[in-house]
């Protein structure tokens, strides 16, 4: 049997793609540690101190260390818990989180399900990881974690309504719910990439996709509970919201599905407005060179891109004061709302009456 007709068979399929989900999950897991190291150190260099710098050469091994710090302590469950929600709790939020990375197009080809609904599919697992907070707050049976989960879920649902609403002026200008032709359709120079107005034939779009990319920004801190937007774990009323009776291995599992989430939200800032994987020049050099070094291009842009996002979303958390709730609500629902509301109108009716459908 030769071995392409093996890769097509059941057995040969599953393997590959278990294969492709094992190097996704250790990949973004490395990412994580790293990026958490980043995030200390962004927030430790604004404050004009040192960071994490003792474990491994310029503190590097620290997530690693404080992982198997978690992993070693004993897991608590308080008395009146009920216990097994609240070990499925951060289960569920971990699996989701890694679940939203399967329709990711890291370069062209290189996705493990490229479904022509991806876009649908994130909104769907995105909007179920409110469930593991919900969870875990209920099933802690203490007053702190109930409030801090409600806050979260509250929270969660206004701003994907508005994220929601941003993403759907995209889809109306590819024509597409497939991310990797998403990403297609921005190839060229920089000034094709959907954030920048998408090209010949839309760019005036600039003045309403460039306000909705910044807002998609802030959405996604407030959709990951990101300062200035963390009031679920507000430590000033709440403790640590909806993590208080947590510790551990469970602890350790919400905090990595927080930030596989956030890692996840640069991602997406990336495909739809900032072109993905394409580096915003001229591309007919890369074509010459060889297939894995062309790729491999293009997947180093892509993780440079939403690196870059990552670093933004450190830089907000170490100078922007937290909303007080009633802010956050306000901002959300009469700010953000509306204004997504009032671009997909102008889009709509920029893509039917001047590009023609």
């Amino acid at each position: 049997m030769d071995p392409v007709s093996f890769w097509a068979t059941p057995i040969g399929w599953t393997l590959m793609t278990v294969g492709q989900v094992l190097l996704i999950t250790v990949g973004v897991l490395v990412a994580v540690a790293f990026l958490l190291l980043a995030d200390r150190k962004i927030w430790a260099g604004v404050q004009m101190r040192k960071g994490p710098n003792v474990v491994g050469p310029f503190g590097l091994l620290q997530s690693f260390a404080d992982m198997i710090k978690f992993v070693l302590k004993e897991v608590v469950i308080p008395a009146g818990a009920d216990k097994a929600v609240f070990i499925i709790a951060p289960i569920i939020t971990v699996i989701l989180a890694f679940m939203a990375w399967a329709v990711i197009p890291f370069a062209p080809g290189w996705v493990v399900s490229d479904l022509n609904v991806g876009i649908l599919y994130i909104l769907a697992v995105s909007s179920l990881g409110v469930y593991g907070i919900i969870m875990g707050g209920w099933a802690s049976n203490s007053k702190y974690p109930f409030l801090g989960s409600l806050r979260s879920a509250a929270q969660m649902v206004s701003y994907e309504v508005s994220m929601g609403l941003i993403i759907v002026n995209v889809i109306i200008l590819a024509g597409t719910m497939n991310l990797s032709q998403i990403v297609l359709n921005q190839q060229g120079m920089f000034w094709n990439w959907y954030g920048f107005g998408g090209g010949a034939g839309t760019w005036p779009l600039v003045v309403v996709l460039f306000p909705m990319s910044i807002i998609f920004f802030i959405s996604a801190l407030a959709e990951t509970n990101r300062p200035p937007f963390d009031l679920p774990e507000a430590e000033s009323e709440l403790v640590a919201g909806y993590q208080v009776e947590y510790s551990s291995t469970p602890y350790l599992l919400f905090m990595m599905g927080e930030y596989v989430n956030i890692v996840f939200m640069s991602a997406m800032i990336s495909l739809l407005f900032f072109g993905g994987w394409n580096p915003g020049v001229p591309q007919g050099w890369l074509d010459a060179l060889p297939g894995w070094l062309e790729y491999t291009i293009y997947f180093l842009t892509f993780v440079a891109k939403t690196v870059f996002w990552f670093a933004m979303i450190s830089m907000v958390k170490a100078f922007v004061p937290r909303y007080r709730y009633d802010q956050l609500m306000r901002l959300g629902w009469k700010v953000f709302l509306p204004a997504s509301l009032v671009a997909v109108i102008i889009v709509s009716a920029w893509r039917v009456f001047v590009v023609g459908a």
